[in-house]
């Protein structure tokens, strides 16, 4: 089974690329490579949307294995959808950072983008999960959030209550390759799962993994907590698929 396709800004475009016996190349959007899957209907790409996408004509590029055949481009359409705004009162230090928290910030944005940048051609994605916590899920993918009146980022991750200490399930087999304590995030794991697709667990109570470590469907990676920029005990869970964070909730069985 694939994730849903849903053609919006944070969500997944499934593409058809031909029905050939090899693999017909590589697909990057922009400048991430994004996976690729066989199915019974042929190759298809699995293209992550980020939700800063304007609506209209978008274009991915495969690159073609062989010399003798031509690199082309195949286009899709982004719908708009709006998304909701949502207003959080928390400590004003997570708001708004001190001059001193800033150099942190930067350091440990980095970390982040180089854990989400990864791409490990040799693991192959699944990409039907179940949640990685029992809990109410909220919408709130891709609000914008204002914090204490300051407005900042659109959230770019599935919002799980569970109280703190529930254990937090890896979803799909995968390697951890980052693991932290974060400004805003907290306690955070970040588990690459193959081919550009990648999870990361926020706000956890306690990590129970290591960076290099091999972990299977169902291994604990940690606790559910309240660390990082919060206003109570959840899983801040995210999924990226080439380097976009997408709505999580088109990677799950139910």
């Amino acid at each position: 089974m694939l994730p849903r396709d849903t053609r919006v800004p944070g969500g997944i475009a499934i593409l058809d690329l031909g029905t050939s016996t090899d693999s017909p190349g590589a697909v990057y959007f922009g400048e991430y490579r994004a996976p690729i899957v066989r199915t019974p209907d042929g190759w298809k790409a699995i293209v992550g949307i980020p939700l800063a996408t304007e609506p209209g004509r978008q274009v991915v590029k495969l690159v073609t294995p062989s010399a003798s055949d031509r690199d082309r481009e195949i286009a899709f359409n982004v719908e708009p959808k709006a998304y909701a705004t949502q207003n959080l009162t928390v400590e004003a230090r997570k708001a708004d950072p001190l001059p001193e928290d800033l150099k942190r910030i930067d350091a440990e944005t980095e970390r982040t983008e180089r854990a989400l940048a990864t791409y490990t051609e040799s693991r192959s994605p699944t990409w039907r999960w179940t949640v990685p916590v029992p809990g109410e899920r909220s919408d709130s993918y891709g609000k914008r959030r204002v914090f204490n009146g300051l407005p900042r980022k659109p959230h770019s991750g599935m919002d799980i209550a569970a109280p703190t200490g529930t254990p937090i399930r890896n979803p799909a087999a995968g390697r951890v390759v980052e693991t932290g304590d974060f400004f805003f995030n907290g306690n955070t794991v970040f588990v690459d799962h193959g081919q550009g697709v990648l999870t990361m667990y926020c706000h956890l109570s306690r990590i129970d993994v290591t960076s290099g470590d091999v972990v299977k469907e169902g291994d604990v990676l940690g606790l559910v907590g309240a660390t990082g920029r919060v206003t109570g005990p959840h899983l801040h869970w995210g999924v990226s698929v080439n380097r976009a964070m997408v709505d999580p909730a088109l990677l799950l069985e139910k």
